[in-house]
């Protein structure tokens, strides 16, 4: 149960691969559009 194990979080992380055990980056949704401050409107 060490790095060399392919079934554990820490072995999947020393070889540099992803499954049940460690998942890919899951996205959690769009992140929130940055809309730019509206232009001042000249008078």
């Amino acid at each position: 149960m060490g790095r060399g194990d392919k079934k554990t979080a820490k072995g999947k992380r020393f070889k540099g691969s992803f499954g049940v055990s460690r998942p890919h980056k899951i996205a959690t949704g769009k992140p929130a559009a940055v809309k730019p401050a509206p232009a001042p409107t000249a008078e």
